[in-house]
């Protein structure tokens, strides 16, 4: 079933018959938990809470949760807590891993640390997906918070691990739109190279599961209509399902616009690991918390 939207999201995960366990690391944080609550309250997911195991039951009795609902892990600090989490995951008790009352750095080296086992060998890489009732579908967003300069073969990792993630949502060829200011190749503008040698390789067999097209510009991948003004032909033309940015800049700045700015639903995940990873922001709402475990839920399953 193609996912349109994050409620269509939240009722599928709702309906899966295995449940995802979210181990949360440092779980005494209330922005955190009222995500967890409600996610568990809907049937999305089991709760591991891993942390300050008072703080946690004080948290979760003030927002109306039943702490015999969950499965909380007392710790004595932040890196008993990332070894409770890891150990869980390694033993397959745990099937997704969130970023509770911790630094995002803190968080990552774990997930990093190869000893810890939990890298799948590939390129990790966040990808994001944006409900805007100006747009028909959801469009997801990479790399605009983890990988940094991306040169040709990460920007061919980053569409390999976020086709596996919208495949898992029944995207079954989604249509990826390489981000450049132009649409034809300028040796000036790396980002124009790296789009046509991507185009290249999908066309090649290389980057197999979607239709790549780039170098194209913001507008001709969203906005339909736009590609008869400009005389652009391409099947991703305003039907873009994936953006792949040029850079960590562009991307932070593209996705804060259609947050901060234009209103947009979110919800993101890291992927490339052994698990879904959740990390959101500490100014993230509510509703970007619910619907990033709703989407590490469902796509759990495909991991």
């Amino acid at each position: 079933m193609r996912i349109s939207s994050f409620k269509e999201l939240a009722k599928a995960a709702s309906e899966m018959p295995k449940k995802t366990v979210v181990a949360v690391v440092e779980a005494h944080d209330l922005h955190t938990l009222e995500a967890v609550i409600n996610a568990k309250k809907d049937n999305i997911i089991e709760g591991m809470l891993i942390g300050n195991e008072e703080k946690i039951r004080e948290i979760l009795q003030s927002e109306g949760a039943d702490p015999a609902d969950y499965t909380i892990i007392p710790t004595n600090g932040l890196e008993e807590s990332l070894k409770v989490a890891v150990d869980n995951i390694n033993a397959g008790k745990a099937t997704a891993i969130m970023k509770g009352k911790l630094e995002t750095g803190q968080f990552m080296k774990a997930i990093v640390k190869k000893e810890n086992g939990l890298l799948a060998g590939g390129l990790l890489s966040l990808i994001g997906l944006y409900e805007h009732p100006n747009y028909h579908k959801l469009l997801a967003v990479t790399d605009q918070g983890l990988n940094t300069y991306p040169d040709l073969e990460g920007k061919k990792a980053l569409i390999q691990n976020a086709v596996k993630l919208l495949h898992a949502i029944g995207i079954e060829e989604p249509k990826v739109a390489v981000l450049a200011a132009v649409e034809k190749v300028n040796p000036k503008m790396p980002e124009s190279v790296d789009g046509a040698e991507l185009k290249k390789m999908n066309e090649n067999g290389e980057i197999t599961g979607c239709i790549v097209e780039g170098p194209i510009s913001f507008d001709l991948a969203v906005k339909q209509g736009a590609a008869a003004i400009k005389g652009y032909e391409s099947p991703v033309a305003g039907d873009a399902d994936l953006l792949v940015v040029p850079d960590i800049a562009c991307g932070n700045i593209l996705v804060k616009c259609m947050t901060d700015y234009a209103g947009a639903l979110t919800a993101g995940t890291i992927v490339g690991a052994k698990v879904p990873v959740i990390v959101t922001s500490r100014s993230a709402e509510a509703s970007d918390k619910y619907y990033s475990i709703a989407l590490a839920a469902y796509s759990a399953a495909s991991y």
